[in-house]
């Protein structure tokens, strides 16, 4: 009974240490592009976007791919997101690969 005592010790202490990894994640700030930084957009952590810049050349373009250079931009900030918050994940737990998101059951 000791093992699993100690068992549901550490997976408290760890649930603990991710409420506080994802605290930290919400503070970080990516900022993905396109068309060669015509166009930048910004995520926090929480993957709220914190702004968007279309370049005056890019305002010269039809509205698709204005669009288009928009939805490029974000989802490389996205991926970027996701990768920072993976390694910043593995740094404080030691345990790469886990999603942001994890939910302990307890």
């Amino acid at each position: 009974m000791s093992n699993f005592n100690d068992m549901l010790s550490q997976a408290k202490k760890m649930q603990e240490k991710m409420s506080e990894v994802q605290e930290n994640l919400k503070n970080i700030e990516v900022e993905g592009v396109s068309g060669g930084s015509l166009v930048r957009v910004t995520l926090k952590g929480d993957y709220e976007m914190k702004s968007i810049f279309v370049d005056k050349d890019a305002k010269k373009e039809k509205d698709e791919i204005i669009n288009d250079l928009i939805i490029a931009a974000y989802n490389d900030a996205k991926n970027k997101l996701k990768k920072k918050t993976s390694e910043e994940i593995a740094k404080a737990t030691g345990m790469p690969n886990l999603p942001f998101d994890i939910k302990l059951p307890f």
